[in-house]
């Protein structure tokens, strides 16, 4: 139970407003507001907010956040970084809002575009989403010159949305290699890879979905050494009995990581993953018996 705690303390950023939730401001700042003073606060990270939706969050927000404990915001910037830090610099330095800009999460393809995150104020930490189809060697030690953080897709609500585990294995190594921490967002609502519906529509396509336990684990044994190829099959597991977790640490079928190694891991370099559900991600682990 230690080690599933360690793993998953302030993991899930909450995106209630994006697909598949897709969910309206009021809606998402109720049920972060349920979640905040909820028993699984404790796994619980940001809001995730676009940049041109910040006026209409605070007001939606006024009404359930206290200035004492304010809740902490990640913006999701869009196509105008310069727009983008006016609306979080208008906003951010309010703290009787009860409001903490922490981080901004933006986009980036080549070198060029990641060095335009020298504008950007280096107490805001910057995700900076790059493609994970090409080797991102390059792109990460651009943004490890920025001090900027990576950031990965990892799915979404097509089948094609869904990058190969032998990707995520190659931007996990890379980012080891690199030192640059990371987080991940989209497709990752279930606890261990699955074959599952990709919307909550009725007549919903369904596809192979990655587990965020699979990443996150997979994340700490590439910290401890673990190779691109053993990564992918961690990545492919499907059966949650290959995974262990007590007092000392977690495993994959043998190969361990310290519950040391595990709180490293998670404050210095696999930092988080974003998702439009929260409920969902922690009744499975319930149903698995791990929480």
């Amino acid at each position: 139970m230690s080690a599933v705690r360690t793993l998953l303390q302030s993991l899930i950023d909450y995106a209630g407003l994006f697909p598949p939730a897709g969910l309206d401001m009021e809606a998402s700042v109720r049920n972060y507001a349920r979640y905040r003073s909820g028993d699984d606060r404790w796994a619980l990270g940001k809001f995730i907010v676009p940049a041109s939706r910040l006026t209409e969050f605070e007001r939606a927000v006024s009404a359930h956040v206290d200035p004492a404990d304010p809740w902490p915001l990640s913006v999701l910037g869009g196509s105008d970084l310069n727009h983008d830090l006016a609306m979080i610099l208008e906003h951010r330095y309010h703290p009787t809002r009860g409001l903490a800009i922490e981080s901004l999460e933006t986009k980036a393809a080549s070198t060029v575009e990641i060095d335009h995150a020298t504008r950007i104020p280096r107490d805001l930490a910057t995700y900076i989403e790059i493609p994970i189809a090409a080797p991102p060697d390059n792109l990460l030690a651009a943004i490890r010159l920025v001090g900027g953080r990576a950031k990965i897709r990892a799915g979404g609500v097509k089948t094609d949305a869904f990058p190969p585990s032998t990707d995520i294995a190659r931007f996990l190594v890379a980012c080891a290699a690199a030192r640059v921490p990371f987080k991940a967002t989209a497709g990752l609502h279930h606890p261990i890879r699955c074959v599952r519906p990709l919307t909550y529509e009725k007549d919903s396509a369904t596809g192979t979905m990655h587990g965020f336990l699979n990443v996150f684990v997979a994340a700490a044994l590439v910290r401890g050494g673990m190779t691109a190829a053993d990564a992918a099959q961690v990545l492919e597991e499907r059966d949650p009995k290959a995974f262990g977790f007590d007092a000392q640490g977690a495993a994959w079928r043998g190969r361990r990581a310290t519950l040391d190694a595990l709180a490293t891991t998670r404050s210095t370099f696999a930092l988080s993953f974003g998702s439009c559900s929260f409920e969902e991600p922690m009744g499975e682990l319930k149903e698995l018996g791990l929480l």
